[in-house]
């Protein structure tokens, strides 16, 4: 074949007059060209990001297998399959069983090939240690690490010692200049973080990336991390202030739901895979990661209806978040709600606190203090009401009851925690005596105080329907929305008051107002009265220290409210539930617009947290009583944009002068151009001032047709 080829390729040369070198592997190309030729050796898709495979890093080798006869063999496959198609998808024709030729019986082990390289890390890493029997633990190995095994050395040499690189600075957005705050937001397939730049009226662009996520975003608590959801698993990004790299994957095929602990050092993802039989049910994979290392510390199967309860909202059935975290920052406790039952893990080993559960017969709902190792919990009324609802609190790890209250008459219960810990508010809704209605009261629980006192606060009206509770930010107040829509009102109360720091008062209520939500500023004292959804986003800013309203304001259809974590800003948006009006707007914390954004299929908006301040409280309060001397530094930079912005405004109003003077020119030389065309319209007449012409009214009569008709008589 190859003679009958360079005959073909000589005739050719000689028709054509070319002359062949004797040797044509002799023929070379200039080096660094390849005249866009990759040749069978080059690499092709380099790019990390490609996610295509390469080698054999999506193979796994599963080993200590049962030995089995021909005969089952079908059945063992079966089993091995089910077990790993939980875990990713298994290629057609990707699992090779070897049999002995002698013995005609399985060799214990065997190859399965996923489809991506995730896929096979993920199985190795959930299998490996599984112990199908008693005699049978999967050791479980990538097909690569056989190359890298046979490569280790016979004699040991001590590893090489890397010199330190300073590793990237996750908080670097903090070191902003003019101590703005950032956002990201979500339009159709881009994401786009920003800088809030209040004083120039606009956003300041950082970055975008289209397709970054596949269906939302979330930063972490602290603003460390952003995080992004795929469908191989999710991923965390942060670091230079424009720049976001990617820090770390987390395999997790086909999550849908991720969670962060308080203190960033653990993520909580969540998928559901549907089971290959149709008589199974659905199995549910929850994860829990280590954000910096990607380590899977612990995961958690079972079926819906396993982690149906404990949530308070989430997908197919499943409430989310399952776990809830407790200890404040320190991420040392999560817990999670059982039939009956209330689990406790703690993080040092990521086991059952005591090595069990707290029984807790027919628990409905359970929190954690914001900042301390508490758990609240309500137990309804059992026995056909012969046994009392009850509120308890329970210290961990002790597992101690630190304070009771039994509840009668109850229909519904939720807990509401204030964020630093001091208050529990319980909103109970009570029967009637004729069990046909229902009424609402507080139980207040004074947590820092000896022996947690409780409080029973009712409103005047104990029909009226409670529409939001909200606590103020660190502080000791609470406003209610009660009545009926679409005008109810709206009652602050305070935990302290003058004469009795140990007693709730009520402070002020507010009359008719058209709100639905409440939502305070981060740093308190400031509060939206909010309208949204189908209240067409009426915004009311109010001031509860001097009880008064700020300012007025109206964003149509607004779906959501977002304050920025100082307390400066606030922003309010209409997502894609609405076709019209997608977008935000950022407003001060007293109401002031400052700029409007309109955004197609906008998704989501989301400020940025921050790490709580180091300064002590009495250091904060020095501050605030040392304003002005602290704020003399930022008055001149103050002025200085304010000149700035003067200039802009300006420099658009001479913009608009010159616009208009050009515009009148150009019809002055129009006037002039038809003037003698108006003169000869005036038979001759010069002038064009109308004071000198005499207006006269001339009748013109004009027979048009005349008929003439005979008329018999």
């Amino acid at each position: 074949m190859t003679d009958v080829l360079m005959h073909e390729i000589d005739a050719t040369a000689a028709r054509l007059g070319i002359d062949l070198p004797p040797d044509l592997d002799s023929i070379r190309l200039p080096p660094g060209e390849n005249c866009g030729i990759l040749s069978d050796n080059d690499d092709v898709g380099n790019d990390v990001d490609s996610e295509m495979e390469s080698g054999f890093g999506n193979i796994i080798v599963v080993d200590n297998l049962p030995v089995v006869p021909i005969e089952k063999f079908e059945k063992l496959e079966n089993v091995i399959r089910k077990i790993y198609s939980q875990l990713g998808v298994i290629r057609e024709d990707g699992f090779f069983m070897p049999l002995d030729p002698e013995t005609q019986k399985t060799m214990g082990y065997c190859f399965i090939e996923f489809n991506t390289p995730q896929e096979a890390e993920l199985a190795k890493e959930k299998t490996h240690g599984y112990k199908l029997d008693r005699s049978h633990i999967f050791a479980v190995n990538m097909f690569d690490d056989f190359d890298r095994f046979m490569k280790v050395p016979d004699q040991w040499a001590p590893p090489e010692i890397k010199p330190y690189t300073p590793g990237e600075n996750l908080q670097n957005w903090l070191t902003d200049v003019k101590g703005r705050d950032q956002f990201v937001i979500r339009a159709g397939n881009d994401t786009e973080v920003y800088w809030n730049d209040a004083r120039q009226l606009k956003p300041d662009f950082v970055y975008k990336r289209q397709y970054w996520t596949e269906s939302f975003v979330q930063w972490s608590p602290m603003g460390t991390y952003l995080a992004t959801v795929h469908r191989q698993g999710a991923a965390v990004w942060g670091g230079a202030t424009n720049e976001f790299k990617r820090l770390m994957r987390y395999a997790h095929p086909q999550v849908r739901l991720i969670d962060f602990s308080p203190g960033e050092k653990y993520l909580v993802t969540y998928s559901t895979h549907e089971a290959t039989n149709p008589r199974d049910t659905n199995r549910v994979v929850i994860d829990i990661f280590d954000v910096r290392t990607g380590k899977v510390m612990r995961d958690f199967k079972g079926t819906p209806d396993d982690f149906a309860i404990g949530g308070s909202g989430g997908v197919s059935g499943v409430s989310w978040p399952v776990f809830k975290w407790g200890g404040g920052k320190d991420d040392k406790y999560f817990a999670r709600m059982g039939k009956s039952a209330i689990s406790v893990y703690e993080t040092e080993t990521f086991s059952l606190v005591d090595k069990k559960s707290i029984k807790v017969e027919n628990v409905m709902d359970f929190s954690w203090s914001p900042t301390d190792s508490i758990l609240a919990l309500f137990v309804p009324e059992l026995g056909g009401g012969n046994q009392p609802a009850r509120v308890s609190l329970v210290q961990i790890p002790s597992k101690e009851e630190l304070r009771q209250k039994n509840l009668f008459s109850v229909s519904d219960c939720k807990m509401y925690w204030q964020s630093n810990g001091e208050y529990l508010a319980v909103k109970v809704d009570r029967y009637t005596k004729t069990k046909k209605s229902t009424y609402t009261g507080f139980e207040l629980f004074r947590i820092k105080e000896r022996d947690i006192p409780i409080e029973v606060l009712e409103l005047e009206n104990k029909n009226d329907k409670i529409i939001a509770f909200a606590w103020e930010p660190k502080g000791h107040r609470f406003a209610i929305i009660h009545g009926d829509t679409p005008r109810p009102d709206i009652s602050f109360y305070s935990m302290r008051s003058a004469h009795n720091t140990g007693r709730v008062s009520k402070l002020i209520t507010l009359k008719g107002k058209q709100a639905n939500a409440l939502s305070w500023s981060p740093s308190g004292r400031f509060i939206i009265l909010a309208g949204l959804k189908g209240l067409n986003g009426q915004l009311e800013f109010y001031n509860v220290d001097e009880q008064e309203t700020m300012a007025t304001q109206e964003h149509f259809m607004a779906t959501d409210i977002e304050w920025d974590p100082t307390g400066r800003y606030v922003a309010t948006a209409v997502t894609s539930v609405h076709e019209m009006e997608n977008g935000y707007i950022i407003w001060t914390f007293n109401g002031k617009l400052l700029y409007r954004v309109l955004k197609d299929h906008f998704l989501q908006f989301l400020w940025r947290p921050r790490p709580a301040s180091f300064l002590t409280p009495e250091q904060e309060e020095e501050i605030a009583k040392n304003l002005k001397k602290y704020s003399k530094r930022y008055e001149l930079e103050d002025n200085d944009v304010e000149k700035q912005l003067s200039e802009q405004d300006r420099a658009k109003r001479r913009e608009l002068k010159e616009e208009w003077e050009k515009w009148v020119a150009e019809w002055k030389q129009l006037y002039e151009a038809e003037k003698l065309e108006r003169q000869r319209l005036r038979d001759g007449e010069v002038s064009d001032e109308e004071e000198e012409y005499e207006a006269r009214e001339v009748e013109v009569e004009e027979v048009i047709s005349t008929q003439e008709e005979v008329l018999l008589e």
